[in-house]
């Protein structure tokens, strides 16, 4: 008997959720004529297009995603929500903003907002940890991760290496690889101004160097660790492409996959771009592996927030969380696999599937697992870090395009200006 009453009690508990999801989706079907929302070109964004008719319907709205590059993005947003503008419910956004965003509360506690069908105990513990602030998850992750380091072995084989497990191995790989004459570059990486750009592929350098952002509150990133992991990075980018000054992320993923570069480390997300004989001309070519000693792995994730700015009402606080829930659901992870996209994985249930290991190779599979200890959130952690980061990038830009060519006194500017934003965040 007592049994029994437990199951009918859990019975009563699980309908809760269906009982209020229902009353909502009656109260406030029909009441927001369209939801809109700020977007990145990844595919677990252009994916949704197949499928948006079906969150229309369920709520008689249009959903209208406006898609940026990932620096208009980020500008658009905080612009939208500093200002009070509020012209987005749902936003897009990263680890590299969200503390800004938290302290500022232009987003909800995804909790509050996404309905419990949608499982956010489901997200992979790596990128909700990015996800969150204070233990409180407030984006929806549907991709991140850390870094893997992707070779072509035919490229090195021929020059009698094998994969690089040290920096200085790497550097050797880089240079033996490099063959312009042919229009084969030892190495790519983003040259890019920002602070989602150059800094992110630059800091894991700065890190392995030993520089430190901080020394209690005052910034130090101009330090003769800063300072040696930038004229590193400078000397591998002459065996880079033409242009690597200036190199955001698709251009070194693109120059890799079209066989252009020997040695790229990005984030694991790409590795499966590799593997696409559709759009990769090294597929089956490819080894994967951790970045190498001592070179950490930059974590990082991007996805749905539902904006305390934009969601004015309850009825719109409801359709947003409700489509933050839907739009990275287990359910939309496992269509997009049937549809052949293993880039943007945010969900446990998804890598441990069947679908994803028949997507790529177990070798990438591998290196994943093997970077996830030495993966951390390498930027640092301060709501003033979007000025602080955009401001280092541009000098870091002006450095790797040959527009200037003092690093000491690039970095010392760039510090000086971090204890000017950072003062005005205290």
């Amino acid at each position: 008997m007592k049994m029994k009453r437990l199951l009918a009690g859990g019975v009563c508990i699980a309908l809760l959720p269906l009982a209020a999801a229902a009353q909502d989706t009656a109260q406030c079907k029909g009441q927001l004529a369209s939801l809109s929302v700020i977007g990145q070109g990844m595919p677990a964004v252009t994916a949704l297009d197949a499928h948006l008719a079906e969150f229309n319907a369920k709520w008689d709205t249009e959903v209208k995603i406006t898609l940026l590059g990932e620096n208009e993005r980020r500008a658009k947003a905080r612009l939208d929500a500093s200002t009070g503008a509020g012209a987005y419910q749902v936003l897009y956004i990263d680890e590299a903003n969200l503390a800004e965003y938290v302290s500022a509360g232009w987003v909800h506690p995804l909790a509050d907002v996404v309905p419990a069908e949608y499982d956010l105990a489901d997200f992979r513990v790596d990128l909700a940890n990015v996800a969150s602030s204070g233990g409180v998850l407030y984006f929806a992750p549907f991709v991140g991760g850390g870094d893997v380091m992707m070779v072509r072995k035919d490229l090195l084989e021929a020059k009698g290496l094998g994969v690089p497990k040290t920096l200085d191995e790497m550097v050797a790989a880089i240079k033996a690889t490099h063959d312009p004459d042919n229009k084969v570059y030892g190495w790519a990486a983003r040259g890019q101004r920002g602070s989602g750009m150059n800094v992110w592929r630059w800091t894991p350098f700065f890190r392995a160097m030993g520089g430190e952002w901080l020394d209690g509150e005052t910034p130090i990133f101009n330090s003769e660790a800063a300072v040696k992991a930038t004229e590193l990075y400078i000397d591998l980018m002459k065996s880079a492409p033409p242009g690597v000054g200036t190199f955001n992320w698709s251009d070194s993923v693109e120059a890799f996959r079209g066989g252009q570069v020997a040695v790229l480390i990005e984030s694991d997300v790409f590795g499966p771009w590799m593997e696409d004989p559709a759009k990769s001309q090294v597929a089956g070519k490819v080894a994967y592996a951790p970045p190498p000693e001592p070179l950490p792995s930059a974590g990082w994730a991007h996805g749905w927030a539902v904006s305390s700015v934009g969601a004015k009402d309850d009825c719109a606080k409801v359709i947003a969380g409700d489509f933050v829930g839907w739009a990275t659901s287990k359910e939309m992870e496992q269509q997009r696999l049937a549809a052949g996209i293993a880039s943007d994985i945010g969900r446990v249930s998804t890598l441990q599937s069947e679908a994803y290991r028949k997507s790529v190779p177990q070798e990438y599979i591998d290196a994943v697992l093997a970077t996830g200890s030495r993966t951390n959130l390498l930027i640092m952690a301060s709501p003033a870090w979007p000025e602080i980061g955009d401001t280092l990038g541009l000098a870091l830009e002006e450095l790797f395009t040959g527009t200037r060519d003092d690093v000491q006194g690039a970095l010392d500017e760039a510090v000086f200006a971090a204890e000017d934003a950072l003062s005005r965040v205290k």
